[in-house]
């Protein structure tokens, strides 16, 4: 029987967050496209929604949208969103968040 350490945790977590960082920027690819779409339509929801967002999108330097983050688990969890760094409305550069958890 295989007992799980916090060792073996630990490892599985890191290697995770390894893998994860190693995903290339999707810069001048389709997904940047998809990345760019769903940043779009995140930005259209959030001003058609809640007042003051536009103020505040004027008032910031740059913008960092994340439309999309999935999160599974059971016992052990992990999540994973991509998005797109926006400075005076124009994507300068895609991001990716990554989570690896365990426990109830």
């Amino acid at each position: 029987m295989t007992h799980l350490t916090r060792r073996s945790a630990l490892f599985g977590a890191g290697a995770a967050a390894l893998t994860a960082a190693a995903c290339t920027n999707p810069v001048g690819s389709r997904d940047a496209q998809v990345i760019d779409a769903r940043a779009d339509a995140a930005l259209n929801f959030l001003e058609g929604n809640f007042a003051g967002t536009r103020d505040l999108r004027e008032r910031s330097s740059g913008l960092l949208v994340m439309p999309v983050v999935t999160e599974a688990g059971f016992g052990f969890g992990g999540s994973y969103g991509e998005g797109a760094l926006r400075v005076d409305g124009v994507t300068v550069d895609y991001y990716s968040a990554a989570d690896v958890s365990f426990g109830f």
